[in-house]
């Protein structure tokens, strides 16, 4: 049953998690190896931290499996490569998931296992190149009891002026892409921010009772981000999955006991940014 494995994912008091997001270097992105490229080093800081989950790769997750011990994050398994976050585009868009990688998450042992859902403007193929992975992995999850994570993301078209990976923070885009992921049945979604911070209600409503897990996106200075944090949880978020803002911060380690101090305390805004400071010293 996949509870069980959600029961180690997701903080017994709060009821929430932080999944801290080390999976970038799968995409082949030179600017989202920035950060991460020790990954020993990365999962040590990772790990001495102690997030409730690292979100790794097939060929990285054994660095924090490794690990010898009870306290330690949880493992959640990125599936899935895709090449559309390239400034330029190429030419030729493909997305595709590991054909084993439900039984590789369970010799693993991972709590859960990340698919993307991406609404890319003019590119329906990738969409449903996504559709039919995860109704692959899917009918893998059910039968070994895997919790199955399903990432919507709604992106610009990336040649708009500024190229790259940019996220569209359009409420009502998220919001139809966030209900077909429940009903192509996650059992965790992992989605972006509105552009409109207190529109994320309509996101979490639109779930029903899958768990939300709000994404990152790019690098923000930590008062802009912790504000947000506070904002999605106030509106029913179970948790947060951040990569760039903990692994590109100059601090990881105080970063993520700030997080981690709001997400299962209850600590505000300011306690947070002075944790951070604190940790510092």
């Amino acid at each position: 049953m996949s509870q069980f494995r959600l029961n180690r994912l997701f903080n017994s008091v709060s009821g929430r998690a932080l999944d801290v997001a080390a999976d970038h270097g799968f995409f082949g992105e030179s600017s989202f190896i920035s950060g991460i490229e020790d990954m020993d080093a990365v999962i040590a800081t990772l790990v001495g931290a102690n997030p409730d989950a690292v979100q790794l790769t097939v060929g990285q997750a054994k660095l924090l499996q490794n690990v010898p011990g009870k306290q330690k994050p949880a493992l959640v398994l990125r599936t899935d490569v895709a090449n559309v976050y390239g400034s330029p585009l190429d030419e030729y868009l493909f997305s595709h998931h590991f054909p084993t990688a439900i039984e590789e998450a369970v010799r693993l042992d991972a709590v859960a296992v990340c698919v993307n859902l991406i609404h890319l403007p003019g590119r329906p193929e990738i969409r449903e190149a996504n559709i039919r992975s995860i109704m692959a992995l899917r009918d893998d999850a059910r039968r070994f009891g895997m919790p199955l994570m399903i990432e919507p993301l709604v992106m610009k078209d990336n040649g708009q002026k500024g190229g790259g990976y940019m996220v569209d923070g359009d409420t009502d885009k998220i919001v139809t892409l966030v209900r077909q992921a429940k009903e192509l049945g996650a059992d965790l979604i992992k989605a972006d921010p509105t552009d409109n911070v207190s529109d994320y209600s309509k996101v979490i409503t639109v779930a029903g009772d899958v768990p939300v897990l709000v994404r990152g996106g790019g690098r923000v200075d930590d008062r802009t981000l912790l504000e947000r944090t506070v904002a999605v949880l106030e509106q029913g978020a179970s948790g947060i999955v951040y990569g760039r803002n903990i692994v590109q911060h100059p601090n990881p380690a105080g970063i993520t006991a700030a997080l981690m101090a709001v997400l299962h305390r209850g600590a505000s805004v300011d306690e947070a940014l002075a944790m951070i400071e604190e940790s510092r010293l």
